[in-house]
């Protein structure tokens, strides 16, 4: 397109019409080089947990807000954060995209089962609906291609996850939680500032990768 349209110029054989068109493509050009760049996620290991505890619980506060309104108390802990990080297996990873973190990652891996979790994950506001979530989630089963069996848990209330794990990483639902149905892993019946109201009803998914 470029050498068609110095060819042209070089000839003038453009009227300002034609002109305004190819230069419309090639703007269209540049602006999906563009995104392609800034959607290229590199993982970089957690070193210091700081900023993913506070980007975090800032990313689950949000989404809470949009579904269910205001809250005061933080939707998921610092003390269920550091569960996380503190299971057998876990490792930590930012999203990075031009050196800036856009999001992060925690999974448990176990190598003898190959029964993996994705344990915590969250895209910042200022990356989303850009696909970042899914590129973090292919990153991460790149990572671990001997995987069987993924596993990840998300509340009832949160249609964005839900659609995000279902129609774009090929997870199904295989269990809800609720009052008659408890998880035994949660403690209070509740997950964290959300009330029992809310906070008891959860769906887990699995994604099978492998018989």
């Amino acid at each position: 397109m470029q050498k068609c349209l110095v060819f042209a110029l070089k000839n003038k054989k453009l009227n300002n019409k034609s002109i305004a068109y190819y230069v419309s493509i090639l703007e269209k050009q540049v602006l999906y080089v563009t995104i392609d760049i800034m959607n290229n996620i590199i993982l970089k290991p957690i070193k210091d947990k700081r900023t993913f505890i506070k980007d975090i619980q800032k990313a689950f506060k949000e989404s809470y807000e949009i579904s269910c309104g205001s809250c005061k108390e933080q939707i998921i802990s610092v003390e269920e954060i550091e569960e996380s990080f503190a299971k057998p297996n876990s490792q930590g990873f930012y999203a990075l995209i031009d050196d800036k973190i856009a999001g992060g990652v925690v999974v448990i891996i176990d190598k003898t089962t190959r029964k993996n979790s994705l344990d915590l994950l969250y895209v910042n506001s200022a990356f989303q609906s850009r696909g970042i979530g899914l590129k973090i989630w292919l990153n991460i089963e790149k990572m671990y291609p001997e995987t069987k069996v993924w596993e990840t848990y998300t509340p009832y209330f949160d249609k964005r996850n839900i659609h995000f794990y279902v129609n774009k990483c090929g997870f199904h639902i295989v269990e809800f939680f609720n009052p008659k149905h408890k998880n035994p892993n949660i403690k209070n019946n509740s997950i964290g500032g959300m009330s029992k109201e809310v906070g008891q009803y959860f769906f887990r998914f699995e994604k099978i990768l492998f018989n």
